[in-house]
């Protein structure tokens, strides 16, 4: 009996000793690399260790091994490697070794997700596609839908991360008076600004837009798609200044509109000039009207940045693939000479010389603007507004941006030494 009894706990010591940890790889040999994040995600949710590698195996995790996270990611259907101690301690040691450009951060806890959408999807269906909306559901990471009323009641302070997604904060309705429902978006919103107390929609889209710069002025993580990017900081700019033509609130545009700008507001652009035409684009800051670049060749570059020194680009610019096709929308890139100089560029069009993907400090807070509106679409949100189908796109390289992101405020990050 003694010797039954002992060699059954040889066998649990071996075992425990074999299954100390669970390696989610994210390099090519990983099946489903969207639903790698919400596996990460559920980690934290459920007080499990989780750590980010940076650079090995392109930004993989490491999980403390137990049979539950095991079996998440079988139902999950993500690739995974049970590694024992001492093959963790090696991945480690390889890891922080100075002369490699690698870089492990502890993830300490499940960020609190909002995404600013209309919940009525007036005055656009585009919300349909909101590609941030779209990848959290297929990762299956919690969120919740705010807009205006929410915001202006105060609940940003409930949230780390906030997401803004093909948006006019302008209050000129997306530029988008063609569309049939346009009448309809239009009276939904001015009853919505007339609750408090504005006369025009531009002014309460002001008061929302200085809401959410408060929010990341005191920490929080702020995340802008398509032209809730530009339309963000050119709200923040015109404050005080009539930018909307009489077909969207009554009166006509302050001929002095472009003069009177003040670009010590904005978070990521300066010296953008208006569009006034009530129609087209809002500004230059996009490039979607004057870039020559063919379909076929539309493809934007990742920086590398060292992952000891710069562990926030290092951490937003985690993927499998370093070249990623194109994708357009309202905002489909950033001309790179409105950028402020303390901007930084993660990647770039390099045949356009335009920006994709930028980022930057506010306050105690940081922002990334990612251009463009489906990473699956290359041609912006999709005939009849279909959502994308994540089951057929997995591995998506576009929509791991994001999810860089949605993961970056779970992070522990050392002080940069540049």
């Amino acid at each position: 009996m003694f010797k039954g009894s002992f060699l059954f706990l040889l066998m649990v010591f071996k075992l425990n000793s074999w299954a100390s940890s669970i390696l989610i790889p994210m390099d090519a040999g990983q099946k489903n690399h969207l639903k790698a994040y919400g596996l990460a995600y559920w980690s934290l949710q459920n007080g499990i260790d989780t750590d980010w590698l940076l650079n090995y195996r392109n930004g993989s995790f490491l999980l403390k091994y137990s049979q539950t996270a095991e079996k998440e990611c079988k139902i999950r259907g993500i690739s995974y490697e049970v590694v024992t101690d001492g093959k963790a301690n090696l991945i480690i040691g390889e890891i922080v070794d100075p002369n490699v450009n690698m870089e492990l951060v502890k993830l300490e806890k499940a960020p609190k997700i909002a995404v600013y959408s209309p919940k009525n999807k007036i005055p656009s269906n585009t919300e349909d596609t909101d590609a941030v909306l779209l990848v959290l559901e297929y990762a299956e990471i919690p969120y919740d839908i705010i807009y205006d009323e929410e915001v202006m009641k105060g609940d940003l302070s409930k949230y780390d991360w906030l997401h803004l997604h093909h948006e006019d904060f302008t209050g000129q309705f997306g530029r988008s008076r063609r569309q049939t429902n346009f009448q309809e978006g239009v009276q939904i919103q001015q009853s919505l600004a007339r609750k408090y107390g504005y006369q025009k929609v531009s002014l309460l889209k002001l008061a929302v837009t200085k809401a959410i710069r408060d929010f990341c002025l005191g920490g929080g993580f702020l995340f802008a798609m398509c032209s809730g990017a530009d339309t963000f900081d050119i709200a923040l700019a015109a404050e005080g200044v009539d930018i909307c033509d009489d077909i969207y609130d009554g009166d006509g545009v302050d001929p002095d509109a472009q003069e009177k700008l003040d670009f010590s507001r904005t978070f990521a652009f300066r010296n953008f000039i208006l569009n006034l035409n009530p129609y087209g684009g809002f500004s230059n800051i996009d490039v979607s009207r004057t870039r020559d670049v063919d379909y076929t060749n539309d493809f934007f570059t990742l920086f590398e940045f060292s992952a000891k020194s710069d562990i926030v680009p290092t951490m937003l610019t985690q993927d499998h693939e370093f070249v990623i096709k194109g994708f357009n929308g309202q905002t489909t890139a950033f001309r790179k000479d409105v950028l402020k100089p303390n901007v930084l560029v993660m990647a770039e069009t390099k045949s356009a010389n335009e920006a994709r993907y930028i980022h930057g400090e506010f306050g105690n807070g940081q922002w990334t603007f990612y251009g463009g509106h489906d990473p699956e679409k290359s041609r912006g949100g999709g005939r009849g507004n279909i959502p994308t189908d994540l089951n057929l796109h997995p591995n998506s390289p576009g929509y791991r941006l994001i999810l860089n992101n949605v993961l970056f405020p779970a992070a522990r990050k050392k002080k940069q030494k540049t």
